[in-house]
């Protein structure tokens, strides 16, 4: 790779001399709202090429970025549907455990009595009671 980098950067050079000995005319160049001096036109030539290339580089990167904000932007829009989808298949488990029968309710039909009656307790205690002796 470096040797073609390498290769390209000396024909470039090499171009860029022969359009400084072939264009060897001075010319003026008006530029609307002042006047540059008399130069060479390859050299000219050659700084607009540069400036024209170094602005396409720049463009061509801010376009890039763009592009690469937008692609970014849909893969996080995705992953969010995504999360989002599995947020509400954890809120429909969740509901339907809040709203599933106890173990009391399916094996006895019944409700689970979390308050105890004393006069209950009273009962059992004095139904051991009678049975041990």
């Amino acid at each position: 790779m470096r040797f073609i980098l390498f290769v390209l950067l000396f024909f470039s050079f090499a171009y860029a001399l022969g359009l400084v000995l072939v264009n060897n005319t001075d010319i003026e160049v008006n530029l609307l709202f002042s006047q540059a001096p008399a130069m060479n036109l390859g050299l000219l030539l050659i700084i607009c090429l540069t400036l024209g290339v170094v602005i396409g580089l720049l463009l061509a990167l801010l376009i890039f970025r763009v592009f690469q904000n937008k692609w970014e932007i849909s893969r996080l829009q995705k992953e969010n549907k995504k999360l989002q989808e599995q947020l509400t298949q954890a809120n429909v488990v969740i509901d339907r455990q809040a709203n599933a029968p106890t173990i009391d309710e399916a094996v006895y039909g019944t409700t689970a009595n979390t308050s105890v009656n004393t006069s209950q307790v009273k009962d059992t205690t004095m139904l051991s009671k009678q049975r041990r002796d």
